[in-house]
């Protein structure tokens, strides 16, 4: 399956929440999708199909293909500590992800073709690889000839939140990746225990 190109509402009301960020469509229509989606009686979903709807929604929320989703978990299953705490910190290690909590793009998807676009540079080096695995000290740097960039000036202009696990200065436009998240400290209301259920079986 190719990543997801369609309307993001859809999906959002699909999982009942607005994954991809403020929707004042998912607002209006916060219910399922299709013509019966607001008076069909839906079956109660099983432990499986339960399972399988956090990983796609995990999937979805971070634009992550099911080979790398799956590569990513393999990882984490070999690390040390919890596998899900440890999917989830490589998750959010990802370049396009840590490149959208900056501020630098407004979505993971404007996020990812910035980094294609080698709009982007790690530790002073041009990178066109989204899903690059960011390590605790890495420096992310927005290149210099891109640093007018309308898409990134706008996106800046609005940032308003900030992560503990990253530093950024707003002068310079570059950003560090200081540590891995703990749980705790990652929005993202995504069940990872149901996904390592799901990958167990």
């Amino acid at each position: 399956m190719a990543r997801y190109t369609g309307p993001k509402t859809k999906i959002a009301r699909k999982f009942k929440e607005p994954i991809y960020g403020p929707d004042k469509y998912f607002e209006r229509k916060n219910y399922a999708p299709g013509q019966h989606g607001q008076s069909r009686r839906r079956a109660k979903l099983s432990e499986y199909g339960m399972q399988l709807q956090e990983k796609q929604k995990a999937k979805y929320t971070y634009g992550i293909l099911e080979r790398q989703f799956r590569k990513l978990f393999q990882q984490a299953s070999r690390m040390k500590g919890i596998t899900g705490q440890n999917l989830m910190q490589l998750i959010e290690s990802r370049l396009d992800n840590v490149v959208f909590r900056l501020g630098i793009a407004p979505t993971r998807n404007a996020a990812r073709q910035l980094v294609t676009h080698r709009h982007v540079t790690v530790n002073g080096i041009i990178t066109n690889i989204p899903s690059m695995l960011l390590k605790p000290g890495d420096i992310v740097e927005v290149r210099e000839r891109s640093k007018s960039l309308e898409v990134i000036e706008n996106s800046l202009s609005g940032k308003a939140m900030n992560y503990a696990w990253l530093e950024w200065d707003g002068n310079l436009k570059v950003g560090k990746f200081m540590q891995y998240p703990q749980r705790e400290e990652i929005p993202e209301t995504i069940n990872e225990q149901a996904i390592v259920e799901l990958y167990s079986k």
